[in-house]
């Protein structure tokens, strides 16, 4: 029986558009690169701007294949790849961006440097939930502010999707860590081991004296933007660290300055854009592998289940702000 040469994919063809599921040419694995049979695909709000066309920062031409994580099994092995041979599980971050195909399809081929062997204590949907939001986490609190046990970190957006990794990090990690979220989220994040802090109820003054004694805290990582990175400003401590993944707008530095503070921007989508740092995205998804495998992070999964028929309700879910977690798409 000949192998099947096309595969099942969604399509946007414009922004704003409908997915249009078609029949398209399954791809090949060149050198560098694997062949993944997609199990599941992780759902972002970064998807749902590309789609709307407002990501410009992303450069994902359309029309396209969107979505941007991924879990599944290698298919098949370009030359000069090593790590990995046919029937593995594996997750990354791998497309959806900079006009590389996207994880709604049956296949997808892949840059091997981006991926890693799936925890092996997650299922396919679990495992789908990480890459973006693990490496994001992974990069603001490890590589930019390099947290270390005791210190106090402080979360801003806790009980989101980066919010809620970077608090478990920050915890198998040894810090003291602080969870700014609604209160709706607070014994979820107490749950994490974190001290909630409801944002409605408590300026940030407030939480500054009450828990560091007007110090401030040691690291702040802002998952919000906006406002929340004025906020980070003025919660962070003499000598301290303010991280941001959405450092959108104007601010006023003073706040960080007069304090000798440093700000670091994160911005995940840079090696996927250019081509450089492939390889440490491979090896940050190794690392969550390992916390995953030990217990200490867990992925939280919105209950709610989807197709590729029914990716859209995903998307109207996230961009209602109605999803309890992140939405994941199987696939086969």
């Amino acid at each position: 029986m000949a192998e099947k040469t096309s595969m099942t994919a969604l399509i946007v063809d414009a922004p704003a558009a409908a997915f249009r599921m078609t029949e398209i040419e399954k791809p090949q694995a060149g050198r560098g690169e694997v062949l993944v049979r997609i199990r599941a695909s992780g759902v972002n709000p970064l998807d749902t701007k590309i789609r709307a066309g407002n990501a410009a920062h992303a450069r994902h031409p359309l029309p396209a294949v969107l979505g941007i994580d991924l879990a599944g099994v290698v298919e098949a092995v370009g030359d000069g790849v090593t790590g990995f041979r046919r029937g593995d599980e594996v997750y990354g971050m791998t497309g959806g961006v900079g006009g590389i195909q996207g994880s709604l399809a049956e296949f997808a081929v892949v840059d091997a440097r981006l991926i890693a062997r799936k925890p092996h204590n997650l299922s396919m949907r679990e495992a789908a939930a990480l890459p973006l939001i693990a490496i994001t986490a992974w990069e603001g609190l490890i590589d930019r502010a390099a947290v270390k046990a005791g210190q106090r970190v402080l979360v801003l957006g806790g009980g989101g999707g980066v919010g809620h990794i970077a608090v478990q990090i920050a915890k198998a990690i040894g810090a003291d860590i602080y969870a700014v979220d609604s209160a709706s989220k607070g014994d979820y994040l107490r749950s994490l081991g974190a001290t909630a802090i409801d944002r409605d109820a408590q300026p940030v003054e407030d939480y500054v004296a009450a828990h560091t004694g007007g110090r401030g805290f040691d690291v702040v990582y802002d998952t919000v933007g906006g406002a929340g990175l004025d906020t980070a400003f003025k919660a962070v401590g003499k000598f301290g660290h303010v991280v941001s993944a959405l450092g959108w707008g104007t601010h006023a530095l003073a706040p960080l300055s007069f304090k000798a503070a440093s700000y670091s921007g994160v911005f995940t989508l840079l090696p996927l854009l250019s081509g450089e740092g492939r390889d440490h995205h491979g090896e940050i998804l190794r690392e969550v592998a390992r916390l995953v495998e030990a217990g200490k992070l867990v992925p939280r999964l919105d209950a709610r289940r989807f197709t590729l028929a029914d990716v859209a309700d995903a998307h109207a879910l996230i961009e209602n702000r109605q999803a309890q977690g992140k939405l994941v798409v199987e696939i086969g």
